[in-house]
């Protein structure tokens, strides 16, 4: 772990790798993602059919399976601290704003991950069409940086209760429903074949939704992360 007087992007990035290598090791988090959202995927697809569905239930299957698929990994990356007793020892080595940015960092590589295995998997089991894909990347990632902005602060919070996987679900929803509102809204347009200016709305909404959750974050953490 960097010294004091190391910058904050250098510490930021050591709690980065440090969760990176304890994740490589046990491969919890990103196996539970993963296994979720290929699972749900598989057996939602099956079971509806591949042909017929329209571009709404397109957007609202896609985000439910990316929402409950972040549910059920994200949390992990202060649980870990709290179940190893390392929380005392990070805090002494780095500073809240670096441990929210590195954990920021860590689970947005999580959710990306899985992202990059579960999207082309959606467009094979389902009938999604493809011409507007660039469209959909853009909405993907400002989905996915809001979706971990959110969830991470959520995570700091729930990580000393007793049952920490349902409390983590029941505090993201409220919190993330806008965000996801506005998700389902912009790839039914997308799915839609509507043009960009169609979609303008939505994405100045969840570039603002972004921005406002991480900058809030990182400055309501330091409280929670002191407590």
């Amino acid at each position: 772990m960097p010294n004091k007087s190391a910058g904050l992007a250098a510490k930021a990035f050591a709690v980065y790798a440090k969760d990176m290598r304890l994740e490589l090791r046990s491969r919890y988090a990103l196996n539970a993602i993963l296994m979720f959202g290929i699972t749900t995927l598989a057996v939602v697809s099956f079971s509806l059919g591949q042909f017929g569905l329209s571009p709404k239930f397109l957007a609202a299957l896609f985000w439910i399976i990316m929402f409950f698929s972040a549910m059920s990994g994200l949390a992990q990356a202060f649980i870990r601290e709290e179940e190893a007793q390392t929380v005392l020892a990070l805090k002494l080595t780095a500073d809240p704003d670096a441990i929210y940015i590195g954990k920021l960092l860590f689970n947005f590589t999580l959710l990306g991950i899985m992202t990059v295995i579960v999207t082309p998997l959606f467009f094979i089991f389902t009938d999604a069409p493809t011409a507007n894909l660039f469209r959909f990347i853009l909405v993907l990632i400002l989905g996915i940086i809001g979706l971990c902005g959110a969830t991470t602060l959520v995570a700091a919070i729930i990580s000393k209760a007793s049952v920490k996987g349902a409390l983590f679900s029941v505090l993201s929803f409220p919190v993330l429903m806008p965000l996801l509102i506005s998700l389902v809204s912009a790839s039914e347009k997308v799915f839609d074949g509507l043009p960009l200016g169609n979609i303008a709305a939505e994405l100045q909404f969840l570039l603002a939704y972004a921005v406002i959750m991480v900058t809030a974050s990182i400055m309501l953490f330091k409280f929670v992360w002191q407590e």
